[in-house]
């Protein structure tokens, strides 16, 4: 059985039950199914070769959700090419991976640089170029028809998804069809969905929302399109939609928080608000658990071993002693800590956190020694530092590689950050050593301010001191009206890194 199979099951069972809904318009299972087969015939007619690769390059459009649809069912490798990044880092990854046909919004054309690829226009938001196909046009002429089916196996590829570049520079992950169906089944097992679960496709589908699409129509539940995902549209599809679930960075959740809407909004569909991309903090936790319905939950993944590597439900949430945990491993993978020589430690010791199961990755994309170092004896070393209790709960510290030594003592960002999290005036915040002749690094902080809060650089530091001893107290914090983030939102600490380590006595700018 592959991924696609878990949608085609249900569309043969229950072609009736809609399948996508939006503002204005829903469709069934049935057609969804009619839909897909057809842009798979096309996807085969124009590049026969199984297994060939397509890129697809949109936002959450309808198009986009039934362009991936096709690519999996007509026994195709998806590239995702998420179109908030920039076009050099695009163009590598054609270069790189060069898919014989690349779907693209014609909002998102402009991105796309291809001497190989056959172009194919997704969503039509203005007119597309005459000499161009469009899935629209495909569809028709390929509707009634069925693709082949090729002879896959759970070891061959069906995707390629290259790594965010926050942590260096990005790699392509490939992953296999045994990988998909683990995090299929993965989700199914931690969330418990079922008929009347419906996914809000809120953050890129090119990330983690595009993992709880499978899981969410193997039960039979439907997706929810909403158009751009600003905060307070993602606050009225909650209402507007009635969504039970709906992935977003922990950033997204911060703005929403911010909006007056939410405290008014009726938000009692939710039941799985899932935090992913980065850590949420603690003061955060408690607050958003009031706004959203107790709803916010958590999981932990790579792209090197997607989303649901760990879990941890809103119940276990709600318990204090869980505010700074990742959760539990999940069904399928086993997650441990070792040493700096690769011995598994026992409870409560910290050290690297290791994951074993069908989750792993394949391999990098072309390039074996990165491979080697990352995959050591069928474990994935992901570069997060951390300890699991004797309950199992995993508590991530801080990448291996952010840890600052300063004075000769360890300090760990993620402490200083969930400190500087508790002031009221502090809307994010991001903690990082700077090199300093005194100390080998100093702590800095970089922090957006929520609106009207006028509280100086001495203020803050001296809130800090109140709560931290002087050797995990930051020696400069920078103010600025944006930190730099990712294009899913996630707040980049090497980029603030490099930005305040030169500039070191600007404030109030906006990088």
């Amino acid at each position: 059985m592959l991924p696609i199979d878990h949608f085609i099951n249900t569309a043969t069972k229950s072609p009736r039950k809609i399948a996508v809904i939006g503002r204005g318009f829903s469709i069934s299972y049935g057609e969804l199914l009619a839909k897909t087969n057809a842009l798979a015939c096309a996807l085969q007619n124009e590049d026969p070769k199984p297994s060939s690769r397509v890129g697809i390059c949109g936002f959450n459009t309808f198009e986009h959700l039934l362009s991936w649809l096709a690519t999996l069912a007509a026994g195709k490798v998806w590239i995702p090419l998420n179109p908030r990044n920039g076009n050099e880092e695009l163009k590598r990854i054609i270069e790189a991976v060069n898919p014989s046909i690349i779907i693209a919004d014609n909002d998102c054309l402009k991105k796309i640089e291809s001497n190989n690829a056959k172009i194919i226009i997704g969503a039509e938001l203005r007119t597309s170029k005459k000499d161009l196909l469009t899935t629209n046009f495909l569809i028709q002429k390929f509707l009634g028809k069925s693709p082949d089916r090729p002879h896959l196996t759970l070891d061959d590829v069906q995707a390629i998804k290259f790594t965010g570049g926050s942590s260096g520079t990005p790699k392509g992950c490939i992953q296999t069809y045994r990988v998909w169906n683990t995090c299929i089944a993965s989700m199914i097992v931690a969330f418990e969905f079922n008929q009347n679960d419906r996914n809000l496709l809120a953050a890129p589908m090119t990330h983690g929302t595009n993992t709880l699409i499978m899981p969410i129509f193997s039960r039979g539940g439907s997706q929810a399109i909403m158009g751009a995902a600003k905060p307070l549209n993602i606050i009225s599809a909650f209402e507007d939609l009635k969504p039970t679930t709906c992935f977003l960075p922990p950033t997204v959740i911060y703005m929403m928080m911010a909006e007056k809407k939410l405290k008014t909004s009726n938000l009692s569909s939710l039941k799985h608000l899932i935090i992913g991309g980065a850590t949420m903090r603690p003061d955060e936790i408690r607050r958003g658990m009031n706004l959203f319905n107790n709803a916010l939950e958590t999981c932990y993944g790579q792209t090197e071993a997607p989303q649901i590597a760990m879990c941890i439900r809103s119940e276990e949430w709600l318990d204090e002693q869980n505010l700074e945990s990742t959760g539990r491993a999940t069904a399928l993978t086993r997650v441990e800590t070792i040493d700096t020589k690769g011995n598994i430690l026992p409870r409560g010791v910290s050290g690297e956190i290791v994951l074993q199961g069908g989750l792993v990755m394949k391999e990098y994309f072309n390039m074996p020694e990165e491979t080697k170092a990352t995959i050591v004896n069928g474990w994935l070393r992901t570069g997060d530092l951390g300890i699991i209790d004797d309950r199992g709960y995993v508590f991530i510290k801080d990448r291996i590689r952010d840890v600052i030594i300063t004075g000769g003592f360890n300090v760990y960002p993620s402490d200083i950050e969930a400190v500087l999290g508790q002031h009221p005036g502090i809307k994010e915040c991001v903690v990082f050593g700077v090199g300093d002749k005194k100390w080998g690094e100093a702590v800095h902080a970089a922090v957006e301010l929520h609106k009207n809060v006028a509280d100086t650089e001495e203020d803050l530091i001296r809130f800090i001191k109140n709560k931290l001893d002087s050797v995990k107290a930051p020696k400069k914090i920078h103010i600025t009206n944006s930190l730099p983030r990712s294009p899913v939102g996630k707040v980049l600490r090497r980029e603030a890194k490099a930005y305040f380590s030169v500039h070191t006595t600007l404030t109030n700018k906006k990088i």
